[in-house]
């Protein structure tokens, strides 16, 4: 792993200069996301559960409360480890690790356990178990399996529907009662959940859905100006308040709207190709698992900048700084995806993989 990390950070500088073009992302650089995942997707232990008790019944360990989600370290870290493993396999089908991401799929992804995963979420006292993170990242990988046309993702897609159900029910029941807006770097901020949301509404041709987050942004987030990027990042961010907004809104608005909504939002984009409107960050210590958030910043940063770009009309005169901005927080991101602490190799695995197969891009 470490000489794979090795070899691919003695490339960046030939990358620099050959019109900055990034790494290339094979089976071969797949390899070492896919296995970050495997080493933990089944790893009980150590385990932070958010576990609302209702009585002694309750007491149990995490295998046992949530048998196919229980890895990882905490339950919305497995559910998109269990994500990549799906996005890689779709996309490497051949590749060395296909056969057991294909074999720890099918040891979580049971009917069995999907249901407990189901009754578990519906217990009384739950009502805002992983909302939105944990449930925005199962309903990607539901959209993850039924898009893959494959007889195993289709069984264990369907697995998955009484889970996927309660997921909806449960976030169609919030929305409308959220008042205001959650603008944090962490779990909770809203942008970030309803980009995924409303990509998984669209693959599964929910309309109610979609149309339900679509109102929520355009109500949370069209009439705001002049964004506080210099008050980013926070000590503990791994989502980025003011590029998640941006990053929902290219995702609501028609391409012109969007870009006159951009100039309104985030007027400090400049129109040359420099990264110091927004630079990079650094991990005080990668093996805190709060301070670690910052190596997931550069990586969400970058797709979310990714994102804005494909929204705008090709002669837009911000793209360049847009695009160096971009291109320097895949650099530094991708670089903090070794593995060595688990603390972050039990998530940014699914970061990195999210943007390197441009998931959030149509």
């Amino acid at each position: 792993m470490k000489s794979f990390l090795s070899a691919l950070l003695l490339l960046l500088p030939v990358a620099v200069t050959a019109a900055e073009a990034p790494p290339k992302f094979d089976a071969a650089a797949a390899e070492r996301f896919a296995r970050l995942a495997l080493a933990c997707v089944d790893k009980e232990y150590p385990n932070k559960i958010s576990h609302f008790m209702n009585s002694d019944a309750d007491v149990a360990p995490p295998r046992k409360l949530t048998p196919a989600f229980y890895g990882c370290y905490d339950w919305h870290s497995s559910v998109h480890g269990h994500w990549l493993l799906a996005r890689l396999v779709r996309t490497f089908p051949d590749a060395s690790f296909a056969k057991p991401a294909r074999a720890a799929l099918r040891k979580s992804l049971t009917a069995d356990n999907l249901k407990q995963e189901a009754a578990y979420l519906r217990e009384k006292g739950r009502s805002s178990f992983e909302r939105p993170y944990g449930l925005a990242w199962l309903l990607q990988l539901c959209a993850e399996l039924r898009a893959w046309d494959d007889p195993e993702a289709k069984e264990m897609s369907a697995n998955l529907r009484p889970l996927e159900d309660a997921a909806v029910e449960r976030l169609t029941a919030w929305l409308p009662k959220l008042s205001h807006p959650v603008r944090i770097g962490e779990h909770d901020q809203t942008a970030f959940g309803l980009g995924l949301m409303l990509d998984y509404a669209r693959a599964a041709g929910n309309e109610s859905f979609a149309k339900l987050i679509i109102e929520q942004a355009r109500k949370f987030y069209l009439a705001d100006k002049d964004c506080p990027l210099t008050y980013e990042p926070s000590g503990e961010d791994f989502l980025s308040p003011v590029l998640g907004e941006a990053d929902v809104m290219r995702r609501v608005l028609t391409p012109a709207e969007f870009a006159a909504w951009l100039q309104d939002f985030m007027p400090q984009i400049p129109t040359k190709a420099n990264t110091n409107w927004l630079p990079v960050v650094v991990s005080p210590d990668p093996s805190d698992p709060k301070l670690a958030h910052l190596d997931g910043l550069n990586l969400s940063r970058a797709w979310m900048l990714e994102g804005i770009l494909s929204a705008l009309p090709a002669d837009d005169t911000r793209r360049p700084a847009l695009s160096a901005a971009a291109e320097a927080h895949r650099r530094a991101g991708l670089a903090a995806v070794t593995g060595e602490h688990y603390e972050g190799g039990h998530w940014l695995g699914s970061f990195a993989v999210y943007l390197v197969t441009q998931r959030g891009i149509k």
